[in-house]
């Protein structure tokens, strides 16, 4: 089928964000060398250090070829014509248009598993059990897939046909149904996801009585920040990497401890670290990032109104007969350079609310505790202590580590 100007417009993409990407990481990359900051001297010798450097460089490497590999993928698949296989194997098999959507998708997705699949599991079982880190077994590996399988095909399939659904009955006009759906969706799952995604993965139990729930409790009644669910989730079956969450709001807000957290850390500093949690919800910004989440995919979904009917995007990615669900991959490699600019401002916005945790935690707690906590979560994950400003302003959620240091002996 003859390449179509929109066709060259999505390989153009790809390839520029390709490139951008790899020399983010180079830049990145190039600040391996560096010699540990002065602030983290205190917990780092010279070989946990080249330890966490090697780490990184592994990772490099790593990410560098599966990249590679990704970008020749659908780069192929693109110019010989994949997604017209695709579609048109789809319509062999029926003519019903939430039907050919979900076979049409179900097959991607498929394809996609099965190509990533063995990167999965090198990085799993050759580089995190290299540097220590991998717990999960092989069997809990692939059933953790396997069950990741389940819940697309069953939140996913169920959300794309009512997408289509409200598509036909409604025209023009889905959009504002379908960010209605999507917004109880993400609705539920802040709620919920905790009482029913979690315990497929993980087990989950109310923290024992004793001298850590008294702390935290005290800490809770003493912010004014009611609190009744305190969780402990078995993450040492996966990792040793430590990690705490604050989750849902109302009567479902819960604060959930791996259990690597409470190995790692002292009875102050895990305090430290849920009073950092709190401050995020006291300062709205878990509200916050609903709603602007909310406002980004109903702008999203407007954009796509306009241009889900015009047969160009369906061509665009090589299939001959228009078509939503060919229209839908077609918007979606087309409307990226304006999700990374999203991206790019929700990252600086969440580096400004971790500050304000920290800032929160600080005044209501201590810091010290705070600051020590970090240092030895970053130490025991081997993170990365000098990040390039540029890999920092693209992909850091959270502000470096020395940043947040600096901040809270402000």
């Amino acid at each position: 089928m003859e390449k179509t100007t929109l066709f060259y417009v999505i390989i153009g993409i790809l390839v520029i964000q390709y490139l951008i990407h790899q020399l983010l990481e180079l830049l990145n990359a190039k600040r391996f060398a560096s010699k540990v900051p002065e602030e983290l001297s205190d917990i780092f010798d010279d070989n946990e250090y080249q330890k966490s450097q090697q780490y990184k460089r592994t990772n490099y490497r790593f990410g560098a070829f599966s990249d590679g590999f990704s970008l020749v993928a659908t780069l192929s698949f693109l110019w010989l014509g994949g997604f017209e296989w695709v579609d048109q194997f789809t319509r062999s098999l029926t003519d019903d248009i939430i039907l050919m959507a979900l076979i049409f998708f179900g097959l991607i997705l498929l394809g996609s598993s099965i190509i990533g699949l063995p990167f999965s599991y090198y990085h799993t079982f050759v580089i995190e059990e290299r540097y220590g880190f991998n717990k999960t077994s092989k069997k809990l590996f692939f059933l953790d897939k396997l069950k990741a399988a389940i819940l697309t095909l069953v939140f996913g399939g169920g959300v794309l046909s009512l997408f289509i659904l409200f598509y036909q009955w409604t025209g023009p006009n889905f959009w504002i149904y379908t960010w209605m759906l999507i917004g109880g969706v993400v609705l539920f799952m802040n709620l919920f996801y905790s009482r029913l995604i979690v315990p497929l993965f993980n087990k989950q139990t109310p923290l024992t009585e004793g001298s850590l729930k008294d702390a935290i409790e005290s800490y809770a009644k003493k912010v004014g920040f009611e609190l009744k669910n305190i969780f402990v989730i078995d993450g040492s079956k996966r990792s040793t990497k430590a990690n705490a969450y604050f989750s849902g709001f109302g009567k479902e807000k819960r604060i959930t401890l791996f259990d690597t957290l409470i190995n790692d850390l002292s009875e102050e500093e895990i305090v430290a670290v849920l009073a950092h949690e709190v401050g995020h919800y006291k300062r709205k910004h878990i509200i916050f990032n609903l709603m602007v989440s909310l406002a980004l995919t109903g702008l999203t979904l407007y954009v796509l109104a306009l241009f889900i009917n015009n047969p160009d995007i369906s061509l665009a990615i090589g299939v001959s007969i228009p078509s939503f669900h060919a229209g839908l991959v077609g918007f979606a490699l087309l409307y990226s350079p304006i999700s990374e600019i999203t991206g790019l401002a929700m990252n600086y916005l969440s580096r400004k609310f971790e500050f304000q945790a920290d800032d929160y935690a600080k005044k209501t707690f201590a810091a010290t505790p705070l600051v020590t906590s970090l240092k030895k979560l970053s130490k025991n994950n081997l993170s990365n202590l000098t990040p390039h400003p540029a890999y920092v302003f693209v992909h850091y959620s959270h502000p470096p580590l020395v940043e947040r240091i600096r901040n809270l002996k402000a």
